[in-house]
């Protein structure tokens, strides 16, 4: 292997403070870079795509903790229900139902994260902050016994403006503290704040990310 993924993984966790965990993304990356990262204790991994995950699950060390970081369709969850330690992108009452579905069949309960649309461009995905204030209000999350809700997700706009970044990691970071005043203040679980990839990771941990997602700046350019 001639790229340095255990130099590159020592440079990110060097800089991140106390309380901010990294979850290594991991997706059209060989299963190499992965084990090097592994061996220098790395144990959480993002992927994106239900069968390279599967394989990479199949594949690899079990005390690995995947999470699925893409956009998740409903027919897909099944497949990953059994192993997955995290789904971070919740974008609708229906895949959430499927989660809880699925994980019950296997006598599981699965970690979620709401995945929150902020950046300005038009991407497709998350819920704006009003719809997930509805969901929340309606409560029929409060029936599903096998999907545990801890914490929020987004992704900031990509752009050079530092401020822009900083402003909507910023309205993640507030709003995570009326959902959980609100809805939440007796959940332990309800703690994570994941935001924060390669290029502006650095501005996640000013904003009170727990999580950040890196995978270019650990493993290189992806390897399609």
């Amino acid at each position: 292997m001639d790229y340095d993924v255990k130099g590159h993984l020592h440079q990110i966790l060097d800089t991140l403070p106390q309380g901010v965990r990294l979850v290594a993304i991991s997706k059209y990356h060989p299963n190499a870079y992965i084990e090097a990262a592994y061996e220098e204790g790395q144990r959480v991994f993002g992927e994106s795509h239900e069968q390279e995950l599967r394989q990479k699950h199949e594949q690899l060390p079990k005390d690995i903790e995947w999470h699925f970081i893409g956009h998740l369709q409903t027919n897909k969850v099944k497949y990953i229900a059994p192993y997955v330690s995290m789904i971070e992108a919740v974008d609708s009452l229906k895949l959430m139902k499927e989660i809880n579905r699925q994980s019950e069949k296997c006598g599981r309960v699965i970690n979620i994260l709401l995945e929150l649309h902020i950046a300005e461009e038009a991407t497709k995905y998350g819920l704006s902050l009003d719809a997930c204030r509805e969901l929340l209000e309606a409560g029929e999350w409060r029936e599903m016994s096998h999907v545990r809700i801890c914490g929020l997700m987004m992704m900031a706009s990509n752009v050079d403006d530092q401020d822009q970044i900083r402003r909507e990691m910023q309205t993640a970071a507030d709003f995570f503290d009326e959902v959980k005043a609100k809805y939440f203040a007796n959940d332990e679980a309800f703690c994570e704040r994941s935001w924060g990839m390669s290029d502006d990771y650095p501005i996640a941990v000013e904003t009170r990310s727990t999580m950040v997602r890196i995978g270019t700046s650990i493993f290189g350019p992806r390897v399609y």
